[in-house]
């Protein structure tokens, strides 16, 4: 049985098919059109998982769309009608959309399906939105029954839930309602520090760490009421999106000395203060809602996905405090992985059938669910474009890039299939020497072209991470926060009043370029079996320097996607000041390269994220 899993319309639109329950593959819309967090429907998504099935036209069985529109459009019709007249302007904005293309589903399905050559099946489903985050959290998990966990802004109605999952069984057991809501009160302070809504909160936890508690106590006594179970209520005084533009009122700039930050100015002691304290509150309440599903449920594991999911410092602090043995997060926890949540419904649980967990191993294949480039293909594009490159044999591969990057060098790395979800882990990854005091800074400045005080992440062999790190597990998908080892870091004194460019230059252990200001990391795991290459590359970076970890992160720069195409790896790649890019088994040198000319200012495509 085919099913096809389709998110759309709010941000990072995306597909998935199934076979059989079994995840063949999946990818954002974005990563086709070129245009960050892409909501439109996810037309070239949808083209490719057909086309990776390999599907005959009356092979799709069922479609599964990740919400429920009707339901949505009457929580935003109720709230409109709640605060009107104010809230007339944003409403009109929102209903032409929703009348035009949202409340017509099955059309646009059709529409797609009918470009790839495909029969609309007979049957469509409409699971609930957080209905569809809690199956892609549990179904794809290692685990035979579960505690669930889904937080994120809002649903249909819905912004967090509370859930069981048992065998093939999925239980939503509570739910948290709008406008209350700790991802919209995270974007709230993403807006309000000066970052885009829907794709700053990665900075707002980025910054945490360079500001101090002082807004905590401000932010329970004023904006949000909050119980032991980690329910809470909002004091709307506070915010504008409910009936406004805005995500917060006027009222929020008296309560924290001063108007929002202006996007794009410099960040003061301020913005890192307020980034610390909603960093520290959002720990509070997840931890509070994790404690509580713990209570109710019984279990040992904890699944995760939504939105704030993606919060690795938070899932960090479960995973070390938490009463939980284990946790397992969705590595698409947005809104794209609601596609393959809600696919994942309809094989499992409208269908009946079972499900098997070895309570070791999940099923997401290391969430290489995207499209792949063969050699050939590489080669006639490079040959086609007059691009100079040389071909590595696969004994020669990791041996000869290993050895790049020990000598300082940035490589571009594009191989095997393209990542699903937001983080790149080795597929479609920038990567770099972490022994290096310099790799930080260059990285994010001349080839993310981004705030100098976002941190990297490793990526580790899977059996060195006690080496390095305070974490005794694998972490395959960047989701765990966990402290560089004591013995690793060097003494250097805490001075919040050090210009923050300073910060990030200093040593703060033998591994700095992943060594964040706080002594962390986001850590990434890999082991041979999922990503043969990747992990061959660090093992020979090891046999080399003695270190069997590097930096990743993703291949594109400050407002695009990650890449899929070797096209898109290229043209990020003379962009830059990366040095050397791999496409495949081809290895380019910068210096070799026909001169890159382009019309115009390229970063005007992009969007700031």
């Amino acid at each position: 049985m085919n099913i096809l899993g389709i998110s759309a319309f709010y941000h990072d639109s995306a597909a998935a098919l199934l076979r059989d329950g079994e995840i063949i593959a999946a990818a954002q819309e974005e990563r086709f059109t070129r245009k960050k967090h892409d909501f439109n429907f996810p037309v070239n998504a949808v083209k490719y998982c057909l086309a990776e099935g390999g599907l005959e036209p009356d092979q799709l069985d069922a479609v599964a769309f990740y919400d429920k529109p009707i339901t949505k459009f009457a929580r935003i019709l109720e709230t409109y009608m709640s605060v009107a007249p104010k809230g007339l302007p944003s409403f009109m904005m929102a209903c032409p959309l929703w009348l035009k293309q949202k409340l017509w589903i099955p059309l646009e399905i059709e529409k797609a399906l009918e470009t790839a050559g495909i029969q609309m099946p007979d049957n469509i489903y409409f699971p609930e939105h957080h209905e569809s985050h809690a199956a892609s959290a549990f179904y794809p998990s290692p685990y035979e029954s579960a505690a669930i966990l889904t937080v994120d802004g809002v649903g249909e109605w819905a912004t967090s839930t509370l859930g069981h999952g048992k065998g093939n069984e999925l239980e939503i057991i509570s739910d948290l309602r709008f406008p209350h809501s700790i991802g919209l009160l995270y974007s709230a302070f993403t807006y309000f520090t000066g970052f885009r809504v829907n794709s700053g909160e990665y900075k707002l936890m980025g910054l945490a760490p360079y500001g101090e508690p002082k807004y905590v106590d401000t932010i329970k006594d004023n904006l949000l009421d909050l119980r032991d179970d980690g329910s809470f209520r909002l004091n709307m005084e506070y915010f504008g999106y409910i009936d406004g533009l805005r995500m917060t009122s006027d009222k929020m700039n008296d309560l924290l000395d001063g108007p929002p930050r202006a996007a794009e100015s410099d960040i003061t002691k301020r913005e890192m203060d307020l980034a610390r304290s909603i960093q520290e509150v959002t720990e509070e309440v997840v931890m509070k809602m994790a404690n509580h599903v713990h209570e109710v449920t019984g279990e040992k594991y904890l699944c995760m996905a939504g939105g704030v999911a993606l919060n690795c410092v938070a899932n960090g602090k479960i995973l070390r405090d938490g009463p939980f043995e284990d946790i397992w997060i969705q590595p698409a926890a947005g809104d794209a992985g609601g596609a393959l949540g809600a696919a994942q419904i309809i094989w499992h649980h409208v269908q009946g059938n079972p499900r098997v967990a070895d309570g070791k191993k999940d099923t997401m294949r290391g969430s290489y669910l995207g499209p792949e480039y063969k050699d050939d293909e590489i080669e006639a594009y490079i040959k086609a474009n007059g691009y100079v490159a040389k071909k590595l044999s696969e004994e020669d591969w990791a041996p000869t890039i290993a050895k790049i990057m020990a000598e300082e060098n940035v490589v571009g790395l594009h191989q095997g299939r393209m990542e699903f979800g937001p983080r790149a882990l080795g597929g479609r990854s920038i990567v770099g020497d972490a022994r290096s005091p310099k790799m930080q800074s260059v990285m994010n400045l001349k080839i993310k072209y981004r705030e100098s005080f976002r941190p990297f992440a490793p990526t580790c062999l899977e059996e060195r991470v006690s080496d390095f790190f305070e974490l005794d597990r694998p972490s395959p998908y960047m989701l765990l926060v966990a402290p560089v080892k004591k013995e690793r870091c060097k003494d250097v004194k805490h001075d919040s009043n050090k210009p923050i460019r300073e910060w990030v230059n200093e040593v703060r252990s033998d591994v700095p370029a992943i060594t964040h200001v706080d002594f962390s990391a986001r850590v990434q795991t890999v082991k041979r079996e999922t990503n043969r290459r990747y992990y061959d590359l660090i093992k020979a970076f090891e046999d080399i320097t003695g270190y069997g970890v590097i930096i990743n992160t993703s291949f594109n720069v400050r407002g695009e996607p990650i890449v899929c195409t070797p096209e898109d790896a290229y043209r990020c790649f003379m962009r830059t000041e990366m040095d050397y890019l791999v496409l495949g088994s081809f290895l380019l040198d910068k210096k070799e390269q026909p001169e890159w000319k382009e019309k115009g200012d390229w970063r005007e495509d992009y969007v700031l994220d």
